[in-house]
């Protein structure tokens, strides 16, 4: 949608004879083929192991007011626009509630942006109970795209969206739930395990 029409014009200045535009329109081409690549992913950690619904940086674990019964810790992931955009399911599932809310389009990174910027929250009910994560608009953020439907089953590490150009994802961490990261850490969706189910769960 956006990669082939930038490289069709990228060759068409090409041939007009204007280097400049060809070069800024070349490094344009190749911020969106990175920024959309989509590589495969195996989870880790164990099937007690809910892994990282986002690529990015960990920016916070914080009891927050939003969290939902149950979930009294909020995991909150910046992804720049260097990241991988690609959500994926942090644990297997059914998709037991969807709702997409109206919002701004502050700075992903600030604390605000949870409850006050456009979001997707989105509820998993499992064998071990419900998880809870949200898909969050940051300020280049243009639009949250999420795939299944209420009712659909997913898997651990499977596709569910995706948000265009610079966003974060909270994931609200069942009580009891053993944090494997920290503030700082680098995560990658569909991959790195980012708690333990609770003992038991």
């Amino acid at each position: 949608m956006f990669i082939l029409p930038t490289l069709a014009v990228t060759g068409i200045a090409a041939v007009a004879g204007l280097p400049i535009a060809a070069a800024v329109l070349a490094a344009a081409a190749i911020f969106l083929i990175q920024f959309f690549r989509d590589p495969e992913r195996t989870p880790e950690g164990g099937p007690d192991a809910i892994v990282s619904p986002a690529d990015g940086t960990v920016l916070s674990i914080t009891e927050a007011p939003e969290c939902p019964p149950g979930a009294r810790r909020r995991l909150s992931i910046f992804m720049s626009v260097f990241n991988c955009h690609v959500n994926r399911a942090p644990v297997s599932g059914r998709l037991q509630d969807y709702a997409y809310v109206p919002g701004r389009k502050d700075a992903a990174f600030a604390d605000k942006a949870s409850t006050g910027n456009e979001q997707n929250r989105i509820t998993l009910a499992t064998a071990s109970g419900a998880i809870t994560f949200k898909q969050i608009a940051g300020a280049l953020a243009r639009r949250i795209i999420f795939y299944p439907r209420v009712g659909d089953a997913l898997e651990r590490g499977q596709r569910i969206g995706l948000i265009r150009f610079g966003s974060r994802v909270d994931l609200f961490l069942p009580d009891g739930a053993e944090p494997l990261v920290k503030d700082g850490d680098k995560v990658k969706a569909g991959r790195t395990p980012v708690a333990r189910w609770p003992r038991g769960a």
